[in-house]
């Protein structure tokens, strides 16, 4: 049943975190809030806390103020984010944020991370036996830290429980506009998201935007030629057999090896860059569907609409409606 009082929600800060991370929630619920003014009461009260309060400064060099935790004791607090971001490449939880995260745990309704902030919860003891999202660059340091979670790599967000996990960056505005819709309702949330022209729930993983994700890591750019390749041929018969003729590999090999290396299958690599390509085509080109089909490897223009639906949730002629200057130029 959606609330109908004022929400406390608490976001913690500390030096070098990513500014979106907080400012991404902030905004979506601030945006809510807006929104829904003059009719009621306001739907959110905010508080930016840090360790010690006082200016912190964020890894974008954007400095915030913020309140001291120890001025939040005895306050009734509904919901607690944990933003990520760190100054290099380990993550370091603040002790102090540490403990007061675990002593405020069992006292509030939710409990909440984005990006790299499942590490301040995981160091809280909050993750043991959870499912789990974080930034697809930072789980296997995660899983090395504290092997007694499920981490899900692809994941845009996670509830298990009372507890809300999310992806990279922008993924904490996902799931700050899922807590908005099992707080207030659909309603709420839709008006939310359009207001911050987002979609209210991105059905795919993170693994589909900025295609490959996974060819971005640390494999020495063993397939970059190859990405390159298929991204300049997507309209071919991209088999694993034809992609492993253009590794210079096996088949079976080839397979293997790229899955190993990459984090996904060949096909999943494929469909990925056939996706993104369909969208930029949708974005910023007048061309009728049909024809983004046959350039992006669809064939038909049904196969092309059914993807979108199974991976985007809507149909190619929505998306272009939302993100696009050019138009619709077919029917949805």
């Amino acid at each position: 049943m959606p609330s109908k009082k004022t929400l406390r929600v608490v976001l913690l800060a500390y030096d070098d975190m990513n500014l979106l991370d907080l400012c991404g929630p902030l905004q979506a619920l601030a945006t809510a809030s807006k929104r829904h003014s003059g009719r009621g009461p306001a739907l959110y009260e905010t508080i930016v806390a840090s360790a010690d309060g006082g200016m912190i400064t964020t890894s974008a060099g954007l400095p915030v103020m913020t309140v001291a935790i120890a001025t939040l004791d005895g306050l009734a607090i509904d919901t607690l984010i944990a933003p990520g971001g760190c100054k290099g490449q380990v993550y370091y939880a603040p002790p102090a944020l540490v403990s007061w995260i675990a002593h405020q745990a069992p006292l509030v309704r939710r409990l909440c991370s984005v990006c790299t902030g499942a590490f301040l919860l995981a160091a809280a003891g909050q993750l043991e036996g959870k499912r789990v999202a974080t930034h697809w660059e930072w789980m296997d340091r995660l899983r090395d830290l504290h092997p007694g979670m499920d981490i899900d790599a692809d994941k845009i967000f996670i509830k298990d429980g009372s507890v809300w996990t999310s992806a990279g960056v922008s993924a904490g505005i996902d799931l700050t506009l899922a807590l908005i819709e099992e707080d207030y309702g659909h309603h709420v949330a839709i008006e939310t998201a359009r207001q911050l022209v987002m979609f209210i729930k991105r059905t795919g993983g993170q693994s589909q935007f900025s295609v490959p994700l996974a060819a971005q890591t640390s494999d020495g750019g063993r397939f970059d030629d190859l990405h390159a390749w298929v991204a300049a041929n997507l309209h071919e018969n991209l088999s694993v057999d034809r992609l492993a003729e253009q590794a210079g590999m096996t088949p079976r090999t080839f397979a293997r090896s790229y899955a190993s290396q990459q984090g996904r299958t060949p096909a999943k690599m494929v469909e990925a860059m056939r996706l993104e390509a369909a969208c930029r085509a949708l974005e910023k080109t007048a061309l009728p569907l049909k024809a983004i089909a046959a350039n992006t490897g669809y064939v038909e223009e049904q196969n092309l609409r059914r993807v979108f639906q199974r991976q985007l949730g809507v149909s190619p002629g929505q998306y272009r409606s939302r993100f696009s200057g050019h138009g619709t130029t077919a029917a949805f």
